[in-house]
């Protein structure tokens, strides 16, 4: 038991923050759980419906599942960048000499670089007239047939409007995952290596294993935010062409501030945050089953 100063002590720190979570996040989703069961407009009286927003959501609007489906991919382009490459370039880097504080600056530098100024920087990488640095690319290897239009073609806008997401806080994630991979004990790899282990195994049975708590953490962080990405694909596209990149975020903003139906945006807003939950909740439950078969 903490004696009663240092309980004290704890509770003076701890009201202050958990009060603002209360008032900046908790408030505003119980608000939206509430609104979603109405029909309001932003200026009339709210009108009480029930259920019939969710039963719209699931059973009558099919631009609700385009965007999940939509949502889906956007996770994965994200997941890839941020957990895949980031692990990779994390391990490359606690193998190298000179120069890997030069790479971990420049990997973080587009976490700290404005939504806006990323979005204009691949709104030029993407164009194709006049030609962007893709299709450059492209044709300076000879492969010219290949440019394309991509924020503008329907099969690849999607992820287009993913992988600078997913670009964005690679370097951020493979900061976090580099000083735990510095934490694994060198005695460790050290045994692996006189066992005859080669660099592939050390990873795979002695580093991986070890910062796996710190790789589960990373993947929540990761994927909650992908679940709630918005900025980067409304500046690019705005969910277009049609609703090819149209997202769930995207989808609730437009119900909402466009189409001035606050009741059916906050139950968008209520299953993201569910969706949010079951995500967490998966990735606990595969990292629990992993604990259990190793």
């Amino acid at each position: 038991m903490l004696p009663g100063r240092s309980r004290t002590s704890v509770l003076v720190f701890l009201v202050p923050p958990l009060l603002l979570y209360l008032v900046a996040v908790a408030l505003p989703i119980v608000q939206s759980l509430v609104l979603s069961f109405f029909s309001w407009d932003g200026v009339t009286d709210l009108r009480l419906v029930g259920f019939s927003n969710y039963v719209k959501m699931f059973t009558a609007d099919p631009i609700f599942w385009r965007a999940f489906a939509n949502t889906m991919v956007y996770l994965a382009v994200c997941l890839f960048f941020q957990l895949g490459v980031s692990l990779f370039v994390a391990n490359l880097l606690s193998y190298a000499g000179r120069g890997k504080e030069v790479a971990k600056t420049l990997y973080l530098l587009p976490a700290i670089i404005s939504t806006v100024a990323i979005s204009f920087l691949f709104q030029r990488i993407y164009s194709y007239e006049p030609a962007g640095l893709i299709n450059q690319l492209l044709a300076g290897v000879g492969l010219g047939d290949l440019a394309a239009p991509w924020l503008s073609q329907v099969n690849t806008v999607l992820v287009a409007v993913s992988a600078p997401e997913g670009w964005r806080f690679t370097g951020l994630y493979m900061l976090i995952l580099y000083a735990a991979i510095l934490a694994v004990p060198k005695e460790l790899e050290e045994a692996a290596r006189l066992d005859g282990a080669s660099t592939w195994q050390i990873f795979a049975h002695v580093r991986f294993p070890y910062i796996r708590p710190v790789w589960v953490t990373t993947m929540i962080m990761a994927a909650t935010y992908s679940l709630r990405g918005f900025d980067i694909p409304y500046l690019l596209t705005n969910g277009g062409p049609g609703q090819a990149s149209e997202l769930l975020t995207t989808y609730m903003f437009k119900t909402a501030f466009r189409s001035t139906d606050f009741g059916y945006a906050s139950s968008i807003a209520v299953f993201i945050v569910i969706e949010c939950v079951v995500a967490v909740g998966l990735i606990l439950l595969l990292l629990r089953r992993g604990r259990e078969n190793a």
